[in-house]
């Protein structure tokens, strides 16, 4: 994971321990409030929200704990790795995109993050400038040159 990655998962945890927990607790103390749990609709979908803020909370609280953070900036090189940006060019269009190859939790792709472990990523690894690899989309196989390879 990129630092900034860890940085993104650590803000939505403590969103979640601050602003959502504590909503959900009184959320649910108003439910308690009306009477019988058993028929109360706001009670029950209260409890639902309090089980994906909790269980997302462990889920990110995992991620924090098994974080292996590597600082892009230090790495170099012309070789596509992890934390690499990668300039391609689609041989068929033309067009130009860059992505940044990250850890498939820290991945999005319209923000320019691609998950290294997505097929245009396993296909890029390892190689360098000018190198054309071959992918296999949903539309079919596609070509891409590697146009530049950047560590920032």
């Amino acid at each position: 994971m990129t630092a900034e990655g860890l940085e993104r998962v650590k803000e939505e945890l403590a969103r979640l321990k601050q602003k959502e927990r504590p909503l959900v607790i009184k959320a649910l103390a108003e439910a308690r409030a009306h009477g019988d749990l058993s028929e109360n609709a706001e009670y029950h979908a209260a409890k639902e929200r309090q089980a994906i803020v909790e269980g997302r909370i462990g889920e990110l609280e995992g991620k924090v704990g098994r974080a292996d953070v590597i600082d892009v900036s230090k790495l170099s090189g012309d070789d596509v790795m992890f934390g690499a940006t990668v300039t391609l060019a689609d041989d068929e269009t033309g067009e130009t995109s860059s992505y940044q190859l990250v850890g498939s939790e820290e991945a999005d792709i319209k923000a320019g993050r691609l998950s290294i472990t997505a097929p245009l990523a396993r296909a890029i690894v390892g190689k360098t400038v000018g190198d054309i690899v071959e992918v296999h989309t949903p539309k079919g196989e596609r070509a891409y040159e590697i146009m530049k390879v950047e560590y920032r």
